[in-house]
């Protein structure tokens, strides 16, 4: 048997294609065991924190493909005009579902804690099938567009909420929260940069393609999902979270007391009088909330940022340049800066956060009014990237001040919370682009005065609550 195998050569040809087979896959799978390897670093993989890393760098792909192929139809395919009218109707329509979610998903995640990791599923395969439906109505541009990418666009902002309230049961052991959400972001911010140009690549084949794409992206993200730890679900120690301040909740009339003999009736009637209320965040002070109103600014900012600049390019491009290669030299220096934000948040390990989101804060100010009063090419490009670097860090520095001073059984629920009114505020933002005429020293005065309004409503009581100190230790 073995004389005949050599005498006919398949001996030899099964060797020779298993190592052409091998040398074929190296490339893969050594990317594949590296980015593991990194995800999966300080006890990342232990805990489950590394699953969502890449369960995050999947969805942060499969939403700028999705970018891709209606950029291509919605903004650049059709008039100015008629592409401002365009995107003001998409954004105008994700009003009412945004502000529907603030006050839907916060607390629909405390009555539903053990659907975290279906929720992220479904968020994923929603996007996979709401992909293919627009596959056939993107080369037209029809209506029947908008409720698709309304849908996606909702789909994507809930996932963020669920993976908010997700990333604090996952901690390794002597792992920040700081650190744990530098690097989720920072896996998004590459997992973009790689999907972009792919994307691109596919719109050059035909318009669909981007989606399907996206739709296998949006499948394997659903598979993946259900790999995260069994602990994603768990609800032990969890109760309510409640962004009051502490005099409000003093304020408060104590809950009546429940006498031995008539428990059940009592705390029943008790809830049915209102008087028993969800625990709030009774020893936190004022940082966290000075903190989201600081982070509320920075998030308006980057959503006007993001639709005034792409209509004010499209008519008056950078010098030299064209619509399309403007726009990629802002969202470049937009992206990098948001990824040195990230970078820098990781290395401070939350020393002084509250100083660190009035300075940044300061700084954004500062750089936009510089915009606004010597407007030019390098002042956008500037304030692209100082906004994304401190939009970042703030983010990064509020994500420090809740791990630090609110107390565990409610910490989930309260970045959930606080994910979803910085999600409105990005909306809020971006209807204010859409809004305003494209003036460049106007729009750069708007943006510092977005700023000035949050400098004004925060940096004060952060500076109090960091001179007074706090009563709790501080996160490592």
């Amino acid at each position: 048997m073995a004389t005949a195998r050599s005498s006919d050569g398949s001996g030899p040809l099964r060797r020779a294609g298993r190592a052409m087979g091998r040398a074929l896959r190296a490339p893969f799978t050594g990317t594949a065991r590296g980015i593991r390897k990194a995800t999966h670093a300080h006890g990342a993989g232990e805990s489950g924190l590394g699953k969502l890393i890449e369960l995050h760098a999947v969805n942060g792909a499969g939403d700028v493909m999705i970018t891709v192929a209606l950029a291509s139809t919605v903004f650049f395919s059709v008039p100015t005009d008629e592409a401002r009218g365009r995107v003001a109707l998409y954004l105008a329509i994700t009003m009412a579902p945004f502000t529907l979610l603030a006050p839907v998903v916060g607390p629909l995640l405390d009555r539903l804690p053990h659907g975290r990791r279906a929720a992220m599923a479904g968020a994923m395969f929603a996007r996979a099938v709401l992909a293919i439906t627009m596959s056939s109505a993107v080369a037209t541009g029809g209506l029947e567009l908008y409720p698709a990418a309304l849908a996606v666009l909702v789909c994507s902002k809930a996932y963020g909420v669920v993976r908010s309230a997700v990333v604090p049961r996952l901690l390794p052991p002597r792992f920040s929260l700081v650190k744990a959400n530098s690097r989720v972001t920072l896996a998004g911010l590459l997992a973009t940069g790689i999907a972009a140009p792919i994307g691109a690549g596919l719109q050059s084949v035909g318009s669909p393609w981007p989606l399907y794409g996206a739709c296998v992206i949006f499948l394997g993200g659903t598979i993946l999902a259900f790999t995260l730890p069994h602990k994603v679900d768990s609800a032990k120690g969890e109760r309510k979270a409640r962004l009051v301040l502490p005099h409000e909740e003093a304020a408060r009339p104590p809950a009546p007391a429940v006498r031995k003999g008539n428990r059940g009736g009592s705390t029943r009637a008790g809830r049915r009088n209102g008087r028993e209320r969800p625990p709030g965040l009774r020893s936190v002070g004022p940082s966290v909330l000075h903190g989201l109103q600081a982070n509320a600014s920075h998030r308006a900012l980057s959503g006007f940022l993001i639709f005034f600049l792409a209509f004010l390019l499209r008519e008056h491009p950078l010098a030299g340049q064209s619509a399309a290669v403007s726009l990629g030299i802002v969202g470049v220096a937009a992206g990098t800066g948001n990824a040195c934000g990230t970078a820098v948040g990781s290395w401070l390990r939350a020393r002084g956060p509250e100083v660190i989101v009035a300075t940044v804060l300061g700084l954004a100010l500062t750089v936009a009014v510089l915009a606004a009063a010597f407007f030019s090419t390098v002042m956008v490009a500037a304030l692209a990237a100082v906004a994304g670097f401190t939009q970042a860090l703030s983010k990064l520095s509020l994500d420090a001040m809740i791990q630090r001073d609110v107390p565990e059984e409610v910490r989930t629920s309260a970045f959930a919370r606080s994910e979803t009114l910085l999600q409105m505020s990005w909306v809020v933002g971006g209807a204010i682009g859409i809004a305003l005429p494209l003036n460049g020293v106007l729009g750069m005065s708007v943006a510092a005065g977005i700023l000035a309004l949050g400098a004004a409503a925060s940096v004060r009581g952060l500076l109090g609550a960091a001179r007074r100190g706090t009563p709790h230790p501080r996160v490592a």
